[in-house]
């Protein structure tokens, strides 16, 4: 419940007992409420939909009863691929999540929050979050996202996404709108010990619930536990109910429910006001007055104070208050998946599949029951006819194969009693069973994969897609759902990503590279704030993409495709999208040898030597021809002084010679910048490694002692 920390400030002042008594009751209330409104059936249900499942799908009675009588309890678990293939079409079908600008916003801050928001999600394993979520959404006819801030790893807070047990979670029940931003509360409940409590919150408040308990002064049977029974497990009784203080009948606690409740309440708030555009948005609720008013001073907003619907939230065990202040946060905590949301009952697939599951597990059973007696069916034997055995004998053994029957001369043999026979379309109703579970589910053969092999490929495809369009229901919802929860990782970010911090993003076209720095909200010396995620209004686009190694194989396949009818497609780039194993290595290996790749120190400085020989090559080169035509000069100067007369062939010579000193200079002065060049790539490589090495052994260190970081 409260595994991910948040700051907030302290409650101004401490609940009288009085007061907390109110709040406590009133808290209990509020919840039973919602707990009477169907939740307590939703349990029940939601239980009963993942045992079937799992294949439990009998009654314990049921299979009693059958067992008793000699009859098979078949379970033929049809639910299990039906469920699994539309978790196949979610897991094939990615979230692509990006933002662009509205109000006040600019498209480069809207691509830094796209990256921000894909490293959370990266951080988060939000691809299998995501998967849990679907599956309790369609299996249990609800799933739930927690989205917050968590302070544990980082000291400026990270986002943090869970998904939530569906039985721990219940919703408003006025809620009419599957939009969690429309409500007025939702709770989150669960059993704890009072020493989980005593962890989690004080020790003071743990103490008050263990003389609640030994008073037996609670609220009731589904405040504490004193039985086996739990709110769920099996049906409570006389809610609200005060168990005496009785020593002699004392019982041990076992647990108690603890509460969580988050509603809106009115509350004065300050808001920017951008006074150009109209925009406005909360004050983040952590920040001081001093910062308050430098950010409105820089960006030129105005401060307003207005009332305004806030989270209140509150935690309770029986009559003691564990928490209650405003919420840090400016929405629900929970994001809701609903497969179906009709008139405010959320309800998901397999719990429509229940009937005709049942129909064809009872159907099969009883034609495993008809196949069974037929070997024995029974005998008409007349009365002393037998001779050698007993009608005893003949009803233990009379199905084995080659029996042989004697009777006394004079009576009449012994006969088979006709088996019964599989009743004319008995097997068709099973048929028909099988055939409801695939209609009300929308899944088809060709998602199943058992199509026959004379089906055609594109008429596989085409039963694919008319299947899919069954699941645009539960598949658009989970779009709303990946809507809401966006829009509350943006405002987290927005509200709480303030400071200047480096994010490590991962390679969008190579996410086995290594991640490189983002730096956001960097202060520059004019005074001016590079990749400001606080500023600005953004909407939200959801796309979807194809799952990686889907999106792979396709790109594979196409890149093939491609070279085969001439398209100069890189090897490299081939190996990537391909399935072998460490293929970056190898991609890397190939650009390497094609002298593209990222090149090693060693290879570095072997480079360097072999440049600065050619250096000194040519310099000795350009020093011998300066030297040619230095003697040149002098000879024809002298033969010029003994003839009278100047000669052209030394002239040529010599402009022979200057020409190709200069061609040298000019190959001399292109080596030597491209030796200063590989000398700033090694040295920068050099440092990016070293930079690397110290935080990773500052990390290191940072984990040994268990402390943080300063900032």
């Amino acid at each position: 419940m409260h595994s991910m920390a948040y700051k907030t400030k302290k409650p101004k002042q401490k609940l009288t007992k009085a007061e907390e008594l109110t709040l406590a009751k009133s808290q209990f209330n509020a919840y039973t409420r919602a707990r009477d409104n169907g939740h307590e059936e939703y349990i029940e249900m939601a239980k009963k939909c993942d045992r079937y499942y799992r294949g439990d799908q009998w009654d314990e009675f049921d299979i009693q009863e059958l067992d008793d009588q000699g009859r098979p309890a078949l379970t033929i678990n049809t639910i299990l691929p039906t469920v699994n293939a539309v978790i196949g079409e979610q897991s094939s079908k990615k979230a692509d999540i990006q933002f662009k600008p509205r109000g006040g916003g600019n498209q480069e801050v809207a691509d830094v929050l796209t990256k921000v928001y894909a490293q959370i999600a990266d951080n988060n394993k939000l691809d299998w979050v995501e998967a849990q979520v679907f599956q309790d959404g369609i299996i249990q006819d609800r799933g739930y996202f927690d989205v917050r801030v968590d302070f544990d790893d980082h000291v400026m807070g990270e986002v943090r996404i869970e998904a939530k047990d569906p039985l721990d979670i219940l919703i408003d029940p006025d809620a009419k709108n599957s939009d969690p931003r429309t409500w007025n509360e939702i709770f989150e409940t669960k059993w704890m010990s009072i020493d989980e409590i005593e962890e989690v919150y004080d020790q003071e408040k743990a103490d008050k619930l263990r003389v609640l308990a030994e008073t037996g002064a609670t609220l009731g049977s589904d405040s504490m536990d004193y039985e086996e029974e739990r709110y769920g497990d099996t049906q409570q009784e006389n809610y609200g109910h005060q168990y005496p203080a009785d020593p002699e009948n004392a019982r041990a606690l076992r647990s108690i429910r603890v509460i969580e409740r988050q509603y809106y309440q009115l509350k004065d708030c300050m808001y920017y006001v951008d006074p150009v555009t109209g925009d406005q948005r909360q004050v983040p609720y952590v920040w001081g007055k001093k910062k308050r008013e430098n950010f409105a001073d820089t960006y030129g907003l105005d401060i307003v104070q207005k009332k305004m619907r806030k989270v209140r939230w509150t935690v309770t065990a029986d009559t003691v208050v564990l928490f209650d202040d405003w919420s840090p946060y400016d929405h629900f905590t929970i994001v809701p998946y609903f497969p179906y949301f009709r008139r405010g009952k959320p309800f998901g697939m397999v719990r429509n599949l229940l009937s005709p599951q049942e129909q064809l597990n009872k159907i099969s059973s009883q034609e495993l029951h008809i196949v069974n007696t037929t070997a024995n069916s029974g005998w008409i034997v007349e009365s002393g006819s037998l001779s050698g055995m007993t009608a005893d004998d003949l009803e233990e053994h009379g199905a084995e194969t080659g029996l042989v029957l004697e009777f006394n001369r004079g009576s009449n043999p012994p006969a088979k009693i006709p088996p019964n026979q599989i009743p004319t379309g008995l097997d068709r109703i099973g048929q028909k069973a099988a055939a409801n579970i695939k209609a009300i589910s929308g899944v088809t053969d060709s998602m199943l994969g058992s199509d026959s092999p004379e089906v055609s490929g594109v008429a596989i495809q085409a039963k694919q897609n008319r299947g899919s369009m069954l699941l645009q229901v539960p598949l658009t919802n989970l779009v709303k759902t990946r809507q809401y929860l966006a829009e509350a990782v943006l405002n987290l970010v927005q509200t709480y990503y303030t400071e200047e911090r480096v994010i490590q993003i991962t390679d969008e076209e190579d996410p086995y590279k290594p991640r490189r720095p983002l730096r956001v909200n960097q202060m520059t010396p004019e005074g001016e704030v590079i990749n400001n995620l606080q500023i600005g209004e953004y909407d939200v686009i959801i796309g979807s993409a194809p799952a990686r190694d889907n999106f792979d194989e396709m790109q594979f396949a196409e890149a093939i495709s491609l070279r085969q009818v001439g398209v100069p497609i890189p090897d490299d780039l081939i190996v990537e999208y391909s399935h072998l194993s460490r293929k970056a290595d190898v991609a890397e290996r190939i650009r390497q040898m094609q002298g593209l790749g990222e090149k090693s120190d060693q290879q570095m400085q072997l480079e360097q030597f072999q440049m600065e020989s050619q250096i000194r090559s040519t310099q000795l080169e350009i020093a011998k021809l300066e030297a040619e035509v230095s003697n040149l000069q002098t000879s024809a100067a002298l033969n010029a002084a003994k003839t009278e007369q100047v000669s052209q062939e030394p002239q040529l010579k010599i402009a022979e010679l200057q020409s190709k000193i200069q061609t040298k200079r000019e190959e001399l002065d292109l080596r030597e910048k491209l030796s200063a060049l590989t000398n700033d790539m090694r040295k920068q490589q050099t440092d990016t490694a070293a930079a690397a090495k110290m935080a990773t052994e500052a990390m290191k260190n940072l984990d040994k002692t268990g402390g943080t970081p300063d900032g």
